[in-house]
C-alpha cells in the first residue's frame, strides 16, 4: 500500500484519519483543516489521482512520477513542489546512501512522496502532532519540520565522511597501501553529498522571500533561518571535504610517483649489477676459451701437422695458451669487464 499515512488536522490537531485518498478529500470538502497525505512510491494512478482533487500542474505530475530529480523548488500558482535528497551514512559498508523526497504544499494539503527509506517521516509527524501551537501554522509547519529532519540527517553523515577521511589521511605515507582508489570514490561521495546540500540554500532563501501566494508567516521565517544556518554550516564542511580530498589525491600521486621512480631506480641498479656480473662470466669464458681452442687443436690425433715432431713445439702450446690468456684478461681489465 502506497499510503503510509493519512489524516486531517484542524487548529493544530489530528481530528480525522481517512483510510484512502478519496475518504480525505471528501473529508476536508466536508470539515476542512489542512490534510497530509505519506506516500511511499505510489503508484501512477495514485499520484493522478491526487493531482486531479488539488489541481496540480501537470508538469508537477510528470516529475513526480519520473523520480531521480535533482534538489528543487518550483511554484505553480499556491502549490509548491519541493525534491529533496536525503542521506544517511551506512556504517557497515562505509558509504553514503542518497533518498529523495517530493513535496507538493498547498494552502490546505501536504503531500509528501518518499522514494527511499529515509528520511523518518513517521517520526517528523509524531514531533508536530506533539507540538500543536507549531502544527497550527498550517501546512508551512509541516513544511519547515520536513526540511529540518532532512538537514538534521545530514550531520551522522559529516561524522561519517570525516571519519573515513581521517583513515585515508592515515594511510597516505603507510608502505604498502595504496589509497588512491579509496580517495577517488570517497571524493565521488562528498560531491554526491554536495549536490544534495547546496541547492537547499537557495531553496530557503526563496522560501523566507516568499511569494504573492506565499508569505512566510514570522514565526515559520525563524525556523526557517534556524534550518538555513544549519544547511550553510553543512555546505562549508562539505566543501572543507572536498579541499581536503583533492589535496590528499594530490600527495598521494606524489607519493606513488615517488615509489615508482625508487622501484625503477632499484630496478636500475639491480640491472646494472647484473650486467657486471654478464660481464664478468663472459670475460673469463673467453679467457678461458682461447688456451681451450689451442688444446683442442693440438690434441687432434692427426700424422701431419705442423710443429707435431717439433721439440720447441710443446713449450710454444702452452707459451701460445698463455700469451692469449694474458692478453684477453689484459683487454677485459681496461675495459671494467674483471
Amino acid at each position: 500500500m502506497a499510503i503510509i499515512d493519512n489524516a486531517i488536522y484542524v487548529d493544530g490537531v489530528r481530528t480525522e484519519n481517512p483510510r484512502s485518498l478519496s475518504e480525505t478529500f471528501e473529508a476536508m470538502r466536508e470539515r476542512g483543516g489542512m490534510s497530509w497525505i505519506g506516500l511511499y512510491r505510489p503508484s501512477e494512478a495514485e499520484i493522478r489521482e491526487v493531482a486531479d482533487e488539488f489541481g496540480i500542474h501537470a508538469l508537477v505530475v510528470e516529475d513526480a512520477l519520473s523520480g531521480h530529480q535533482r534538489s528543487k523548488l518550483e511554484r505553480y500558482g499556491d502549490v509548491l513542489f519541493m525534491v529533496l535528497r536525503s542521506a544517511r551514512y551506512l556504517d557497515e559498508t562505509e558509504e553514503v546512501e542518497f533518498g529523495e523526497i517530493h513535496l507538493l504544499v498547498g494552502p490546505d494539503f501536504v503531500v509528501t512522496i518518499r522514494h527511499a527509506e529515509s528520511p523518518d517521516l513517521g517520526r517528523v509527524r509524531h514531533r508536530l502532532e506533539g507540538d500543536p501551537a507549531l502544527l497550527r501554522l498550517g501546512a508551512g509547519a509541516v513544511l519547515y519540520a520536513i526540511l529540518d529532519e532532512v538537514v538534521d540527517e545530514y550531520a551522522p553523515v559529516l561524522a561519517g565522511l570525516e571519519n573515513d577521511i581521517d583513515e585515508i589521511e592515515g594511510q597516505l605515507f603507510e608502505d604498502g597501501i595504496d589509497a588512491t582508489q579509496r580517495i577517488y570514490e570517497l571524493g565521488r561521495e562528498v560531491i554526491d553529498f554536495q549536490r544534495a546540500v547546496q541547492p537547499l540554500a537557495g531553496m530557503l532563501d526563496s522560501l523566507l522571500r516568499g511569494s504573492p501566494e506565499h508569505e512566510a508567516d514570522e514565526e515559520l521565517q525563524r525556523y526557517l533561518r534556524d534550518v538555513l544556518d544549519h544547511t550553510l554550516r553543512i555546505s562549508e564542511r562539505a566543501n572543507t571535504f572536498r579541499t581536503v580530498l583533492d589535496n590528499a589525491l594530490t600527495v598521494e600521486s606524489t607519493i606513488v610517483a615517488r615509489r615508482q621512480n625508487e622501484e625503477m631506480r632499484r630496478m636500475t641498479e639491480l640491472s646494472i649489477r647484473q650486467n657486471d656480473e654478464v660481464k664478468k662470466i663472459s670475460g673469463w669464458a673467453a679467457i678461458l676459451f682461447a688456451p681451450t681452442l689451442v688444446g683442442t687443436v693440438y690434441g687432434m690425433n692427426f700424422d701431419h701437422m705442423p710443429e707435431l715432431h717439433w721439440v720447441l713445439g710443446y713449450p710454444m702450446a702452452i707459451g701460445l695458451m698463455l700469451a692469449m690468456g694474458l692478453g684477453l684478461y689484459w683487454a677485459f681489465k681496461r675495459k671494467g669487464w674483471l
